[in-house]
């Protein structure tokens, strides 16, 4: 995959096409750069070097700094990848840099490939011009909050899926595998409650200037943002009250496999207890008869099975 990516929209019929040159009006997509990458374009645009690191920066967060002619809107986006150590998809969010240098170029930038660019870049979405920067931000915005409704669904059908297995087996797999889709809840709500107040800062039209027809765009990007907001509580509610449930089941059950335990151990130390007598140098009823083991035998079963209804009676087997 390339690390810096240049499109631009071109007339007669206004279509997305990748150029080779940096030109007015163009959308740059840098993905994860190296220092000589970013250095050249830095010196390309006259760019301050903060404004192309900050977003590189894991643990940046969603802000809009203004400097000079030149703007930075960091967002915090959605990232999927598997976890090699542990084979599983993990869910959690990272930086997103959205910069307009002097009205005249677009620059994203992201330390890992954005999956919320990816409809840009392959011409899915309608009524994408490059050169209207104000619009191309509010369009990435309102995908970004699609993207991460997207991932919240996926989170609730894994969340049902682990909960039915859990049913069948109270295996740590399951309870680790729960644990890591309510750390990914955890990163989303935060992540989304950032973003909401970079977006109605956004909504205030100090920092870009706000258009009639894009101000719609943005409103329905700040309603998005807000539902995945609700959605990440509401599945976090859920989330937290099944981890809760299922830790008192195992006590539970811990609880009855240790109770029966010691039920068994109560009833099979009864004809120890009445054999060792037999086994002492001692007078002992019965001792010198023919059948006296068979009389200790019943005996002993006896009073094994009136323990074993005494305990059955008390629940404790």
């Amino acid at each position: 995959m390339e690390m810096i990516q240049i499109f631009k929209t071109v007339e007669p019929n206004n279509e997305l096409v990748q150029i080779d040159e940096i030109e007015k009006g163009c959308w740059i997509n840098i993905t994860a750069p190296n220092e000589e990458e970013l250095n050249m374009i830095q010196e390309k645009l006259n760019l301050n070097p903060k404004l192309l690191r900050d977003p590189l920066d894991e643990e940046e967060k969603p802000r809009i700094d203004v400097e000079d002619d030149q703007i930075v809107i960091i967002v915090d986006i959605p990232y999927a990848y598997v976890d090699k150590d542990k084979d599983s998809l993990r869910l959690e969010t990272m930086p997103l840099g959205l910069i307009v240098v002097r009205d005249d170029y677009f620059i994203s930038i992201c330390a890992h490939e954005a999956q919320v660019l990816k409809p840009f870049i392959n011409k899915q979405v309608k009524e994408l011009y490059t050169y209207k920067k104000t619009r191309f931000i509010f369009q990435i915005l309102y995908n970004n909050a699609k993207e991460y409704l997207k991932y919240l669904r996926q989170i609730d059908k894994r969340t049902e899926y682990l909960e039915g297995s859990l049913h069948k087996s109270m295996r740590n797999k399951e309870l680790f595998k729960l644990l890591e889709l309510e750390k990914s809840l955890v990163f989303f709500t935060t992540s989304l409650k950032s973003n909401d107040v970079v977006l109605e800062r956004l909504l205030r039209g100090k920092y870009i200037k706000l258009y009639e027809e894009d101000q719609d765009l943005l409103e329905d990007a700040i309603i998005e943002n807000k539902q995945a907001i609700e959605m990440a509580n509401i599945y976090s509610t859920i989330m937290n009250g099944m981890m809760d449930a299922f830790s008192s089941v195992i006590s539970n059950n811990l609880n009855i496999v240790m109770k029966f335990l010691t039920s068994v151990t109560i009833v099979l130390s009864i004809p120890t207890i009445v054999f060792s007598f037999y086994g002492m140098n001692m007078k002992l009823p019965l001792a010198n008869s023919s059948i006296s083991w068979i009389l200790v035998f019943i005996g002993t079963v006896l009073l094994s099975l009136v323990v074993v209804i005494i305990l059955n009676r008390k629940q404790l087997l």
